[in-house]
């Protein structure tokens, strides 16, 4: 004889994970126009009509209850969709159309409130404990700059081998891969003098910052600067004029050669 063959349907009822409850019909509305992102007074009914009524529909399809009120909604919000479809202003279907917006804010107001209630006792409660204790402003502590650790030869040994394996036992590169970016250029003092005496010759007068124009280098520019100190000094140029307008003159001094204190920059 064969095995019994049990049908359990419409015996034992399987609540799908993905049909939730509500509590009414208006939490079904809230919970829809939060998943489409809109508020309370932007309602589309047909989408949100469409929406309810798939989710009764799933409901069924798992055999579970629909409540009456749910039913309710669905042909007030059905009725309204279909009065405005057939004209934009009937009064009537707004008159509908606002009760369940001012049904909506009432209803997502009291839950709002009822949210707050649960949280208070909760938030006493810590105000209560947070009120019992006394706190104060953090205390300055003096700073001990002496290093006071002792380590081992073989630990200091260890911490050198490790930085030398993260840079891979790299040595710095050689001075001539410095070549051409690093440098000093020597400018002789002397000769820069003669070229100022020799441009004072040609041209009688010129300015103290025209001086410096087409100097290739630092070293070039500050012997500029230590030629026109040492051919004042020598009584060979006069400056005149102000800070930001100086002129340099020659004094037609001769032309003896005279030592400078500094011979090269």
């Amino acid at each position: 004889m064969e095995a019994p063959i049990y049908h359990l349907e419409k015996v034992v009822r399987v609540k799908a994970d993905d049909v939730e409850d509500f509590t009414g019909p208006l939490d079904l509305i809230l919970s829809l126009l939060a998943k489409n992102k809109m508020e309370i007074q932007d309602i589309q009914i047909a989408v949100i009509l469409d929406q309810y009524l798939a989710w009764m529909d799933k409901r069924r399809s798992m055999d579970l209850e629909v409540a009456s009120e749910f039913v309710t909604m669905a042909a007030q919000l059905m009725f309204i969709k279909t009065r405005m479809l057939l004209s934009i202003h009937d009064e009537e279907a707004i008159s509908e159309l606002d009760q369940l917006i001012a049904s909506l804010e009432e209803h997502q107001r009291h839950e709002s409130y009822g949210r707050i209630q649960a949280i208070i006792p909760l938030l006493s409660d810590r105000y209560t404990v947070g009120r019992d204790y006394i706190t104060k402003v953090p205390e300055h502590l003096p700073v001990n700059k002496v290093y006071r650790y002792n380590h081992k030869p073989e630990d200091l040994f260890r911490a050198m081998t490790s930085v030398l394996e993260r840079i891979d036992n790299q040595l710095p590169p050689p001075m001539s891969a410095f070549e051409g970016i690093v440098g000093r250029e020597p400018y002789p003092v002397s000769d820069k003098a003669g070229e100022i005496i020799e441009r004072l010759r040609r041209f009688g007068v010129t300015r103290f910052h025209a001086l410096f124009k087409g100097n290739r280098s630092r070293s070039e520019i500050v012997a500029t600067f230590l030629a026109v100190l040492e051919l004042c000094k020598a009584r060979r140029l006069q400056l005149a004029g102000t800070e930001t307008d100086c002129t340099v003159t020659s004094t037609g001094g001769g032309d003896e050669d005279f030592e400078f204190s500094a011979d090269t920059y």
